[in-house]
């Protein structure tokens, strides 16, 4: 536990204008930020007697080991790069709002050519019309069963459209006229595209004036005595008053508005938010945070508004924001709302009529929602406790621990060794921090050695972070797969690779694996982390230097967590290891070749029609591919000349050799003909594919 008063900036040096601040821990890590209008009276808040904080305050303060701070111009700058810098870093300490699940949204894509209509979650994409959030997914496809009907737009994936149009027959929706079939050309991409955009004016909430026109049509239709497309346009109607009525009105005027109500106590929020368009709920979510800082009603809307609208603009962002609390002062976040949306915003409290009515429902949403999850969440705490508990127990260990990290070798006959490394935080996994390792210091199977050369990699970087002492150099970034943004150096405060040390590492095996970990730390001079492993065959657990296991209840929650961080690593393991032998599987002469990408890759096989052609060409000829240069053409050549000539291909069902120019080339799309399934490469690359 730090003392703040070991890092505390002199009064002098923070200056008096508005800014937003980072708190960093011994490690580097960001685990807080915040914005000031006055950075110099902010931060002088944090720096008095820790008996005068809020005890979660108190333990912010103590933990970090360093603050930094950067100007800004406005209070309204301030609130933006805090909202960039929290997505950035997820500091520890601050409100982080999570989903209880991915919310489905009905989703239009009018950046294809014929717009599909279909269930999306996650990232929206640009160039994509979203409606809702809905609750169930079941939900959007009964409205978009009803509006099917009256607006016949495509819901079929690409593979279908496609089969369709290359047989020249729609799918079951096009013959019973729930859909327009443009893929066999019933209507035009413009005619299609027209029909997208009414579905789209539907489910805005421009419904009655497409009523009232359709109620026109059918009317002189019934005068014109055609009784039959009266009679279809009488039902239209009906089908589009169904879909209505799963929305009922709760705001006369078409109000578009969002409503945001708080339910929370000491330790936890919860936030349910219900999205008006046209008077009609079109979308309800919710999210539960825990109160990791001293935050107000106000502060809770000001961060639900950030997570809501921060990655949303124009329409997205409604005219209006009802909340049960302003944040304090409103003007930053009303301007960046009115940014956001390009027009103005109201951010206000409803005092009376049905926007207040309809506030109270909301309000009551988020106590059942915080209620739930206080009884879901009362277990899983319990449980996790217990587990973690009995785990420190049996392995005579100081206290529970609480980042837990395992590792696991795969292979296939000795070919492709990987290794994972997966994190358990809380007994919790934390996937953003998962590694992958490719075996480099020998070939071959040997899953002990291959153990120790992992273990020694992934806690040499921690020493040498904990060194801070030199950068890593390209071989060392080379060393292990995983995400590119988490290659970082240690000056920008997020997570490094290696950057935090485990108190328990859990390796897949027995007392060899067990013993090449321990031997890996002790020659690091790491003497303050457990090591265990969990054997497959009867659950047992070793720890190095015992001649006999540790046999934990098979009824122990401690076990349980141990299998599932154990099966956790192994999934990751063979995943990464089946990639891997995929990858090899497929690779072609062209492979080889330095700095030829996939696109240039393409363009050579479509110009030259094989392998077999390129291989013969000159490298004049090869030239003549745009993006080919000479020294490539070059390189291509002798990548060729290196390689082994390829086997003729086979037809297995007939035993005919195909001649080169019939082979499917490297990189090739089609599949080839002659009957049956075709093998080629050499005897040795035969025998290494899976059937």
């Amino acid at each position: 536990m730090a003392d703040p008063s070991s890092y505390r900036p002199q009064p002098g040096q923070i200056p008096d204008s508005p800014g937003v601040y980072r708190f960093r821990d011994e490690h580097r890590r960001v685990i807080y930020v915040g914005k000031a209008k006055s950075l110099r009276q902010r931060l002088a808040n944090y720096f008095q007697d820790l008996a005068n904080l809020h005890p979660r305050t108190r333990t912010m303060v103590t933990t970090a080991a360093s603050v930094e701070w950067t100007v800004v111009s406005t209070e309204v700058e301030a609130l933006q790069l805090e909202y960039s810098w929290i997505k950035e870093y997820d500091p520890r300490f601050n409100v982080k709002y999570r989903d209880d699940k991915s919310y489905p949204y009905l989703a239009v894509t009018m950046n294809e050519e014929f717009p599909r209509v279909q269930v999306m979650r996650g990232q929206k994409k640009k160039g994509v019309r979203y409606f809702g959030p809905y609750g169930h997914a079941w939900a959007i496809r009964d409205t978009v069963d009803l509006l099917l009907r009256v607006f016949p737009v495509r819901t079929c994936s690409a593979g279908v459209f496609k089969n369709a149009a290359r047989t020249g027959r729609p799918c079951l929706l096009g013959y019973i006229g729930k859909c327009s079939a443009p893929c066999v050309g019933r209507v035009s991409p413009d005619e299609h595209r027209e029909l997208a955009e009414e579905f789209c004016d539907f489910m805005a909430g421009r419904t009655g004036t497409y009523i009232r026109r359709l109620e026109k049509d059918m009317t002189a239709a019934a005068e014109e005595m055609e009784y039959e497309r009266a009679a279809r346009l009488r039902d239209d109607i009906e089908a589009l008053r169904k879909a209505m009525e799963k929305s009922a009105v709760v705001l006369a005027d078409a109000t578009d508005a969002d409503l945001i109500a708080l339910a929370e106590d000491e330790l936890e929020a919860a936030v349910q938010i219900f999205h008006v368009r046209g008077g009609r709920v079109r979308g309800q979510r919710g999210w539960v945070t825990d109160k990791v800082e001293a935050v107000t009603s106000g502060d809770l809307v000001e961060h639900a508004l950030q997570q809501l609208y921060g990655e949303e603009s124009g329409d997205a962002v409604p005219k209006e924001v009802l909340v049960p609390a302003l944040p304090d002062p409103v003007e930053p976040i009303q301007t960046w709302l009115t940014e956001r949306r390009g027009s103005n915003v109201s951010l206000r409290i409803p005092q009376r009529g049905d926007k207040k009515a309809l506030m109270e429902t909301v309000h009551r949403n988020a106590l059942q929602a915080l209620a739930l999850h206080k009884t879901k969440r009362a277990s899983d705490l319990t449980t996790r406790s217990r587990a973690l508990e009995e785990i420190a127990e049996a392995l005579d260990l100081d206290s529970a621990p609480l980042r837990i990290e395992c590792y696991d070798i795969s292979h296939l006959q000795g070919d492709d060794v990987v290794a994972s490394m997966v994190v358990f935080e809380d007994g919790l996994a934390r996937k953003s921090e998962y590694r992958r390792f490719q075996i480099k210091g020998f070939e071959g199977q040997d899953d002990v050695r291959s153990m120790h050369e992992v273990i020694t990699r992934r806690f040499k970087r921690y020493l040498a972070a904990q060194e801070k002492s030199a950068e890593w150099s390209d071989t060392e970034l080379d060393d292990e797969e995983g995400p590119v943004e988490s290659r970082l150096t240690e000056d920008d405060g997020r997570p490094k690779k290696f950057a935090y040390p485990p108190q328990l590492v859990v390796v897949d095996g027995g007392q060899p694996q067990v013993a090449a970990a321990r031997r890996a730390l002790d020659e690091l001079g790491i003497d303050d982390i457990a090591v265990c492993g969990l054997a497959k065959r009867l659950e047992e657990v070793w720890v190095p230097g015992e001649d006999d296991p540790v046999v934990l209840p098979r009824t122990s929650e401690g076990l349980y967590l141990l299998q599932r961080v154990r099966d956790e690593a192994h999934r990751f393991a063979i995943t990464y290891q089946r990639s891997k032998r995929a990858k090899r599987f497929k690779a072609g002469p062209l492979d080889d070749v330095p700095g030829l990408g996939d696109a240039r890759k393409q363009a050579l096989i479509k110009h030259f029609g094989s392998v077999k052609r390129l291989r013969s060409a000159t490298i004049d000829q090869i030239c003549e591919v745009p993006g080919i240069g000479r020294r490539t053409a070059e390189t291509i050549l002798a990548a060729f000349a290196q390689a082994a000539p390829a086997a003729p291909a086979v037809n297995t069902a007939t035993g005919e050799i195909l001649e080169d120019e019939e082979q499917t080339p490297a990189g090739a799309t089609d599949a080839p003909t002659g009957g049956g399934p075709v093998t080629a490469g050499t005897p040795e690359e035969r025998r290494g594919q899976e059937p």
